[in-house]
């Protein structure tokens, strides 16, 4: 609980549509704190900008010198101890923001609860933190067909991510919730806003 309102972590599969789940919990009256986008803001920063060229120089950066995260996911696939470098890089600052944003919604009576989208939330023990875990379930075929769409993932590609990642079936196991999303947006909705309800009773 934060401000006595439920912190609620998302966890499923890569391309399970959990962000597409946060959303509407944010339509409902939720405050979603979407990780990625805080990773996003984090490369802006000059310190961190700074520690990534010295480990692998401006190749990790794009021509108007943005970050390049596809260059930085090959090189933390590569070896995974840089992966463990640049999680204590980032995880800071990522938290830190993310207890600044849920400290400006304190007294907001708006604000039902508080979600967490994070990709890596149980890997990186936050659930742990959370009043309630949702896992956003999705047949592996449509997983698929929506990371070729939105990233150009093959099967290849999907499987080599997900074996950096704890089995989908353990996350669901420790998961409070359990929502299909593999239906229209409305029914899909109806799951959402009963999962919800429960929560706050």
């Amino acid at each position: 609980m934060f401000d006595g309102k439920p912190i609620i972590g998302i966890v499923g599969g890569i391309g399970s549509g959990k962000s597409f789940v946060a959303k509407i919990f944010g339509e409902l009256g939720c405050l979603v704190i979407d990780s990625d986008a805080l990773v996003r803001l984090a490369y802006g920063d000059p310190a961190i900008r700074a520690i990534l060229r010295k480990w692998w120089g401006d190749e990790v950066f794009n021509a108007d010198m943005s970050v390049n995260r596809s260059v930085i996911a090959a090189k933390i696939f590569a070896a995974p101890q840089m992966r463990e470098l640049l999680e204590h890089l980032l995880h800071p600052w990522v938290d830190d923001r993310r207890k600044k944003l849920m400290q400006k919604a304190v007294g907001d009576a708006q604000v039902l609860a508080f979600v967490w989208d994070t990709p890596l939330l149980v890997e990186n023990g936050l659930n742990s933190q959370c009043d309630a875990v949702v896992f956003v379930d999705a047949p592996r075929e449509m997983r698929l067909a929506r990371v070729k769409e939105s990233r150009g993932w093959d099967e290849g590609e999907l499987a080599r991510r997900e074996k950096s990642q704890m089995p989908l079936d353990k996350k669901r196991e420790i998961s409070d919730y359990v929502l299909v999303n593999a239906a229209e947006a409305d029914r899909i909705r109806g799951q959402i806003r009963e999962i919800l309800s429960q929560i706050l009773e």
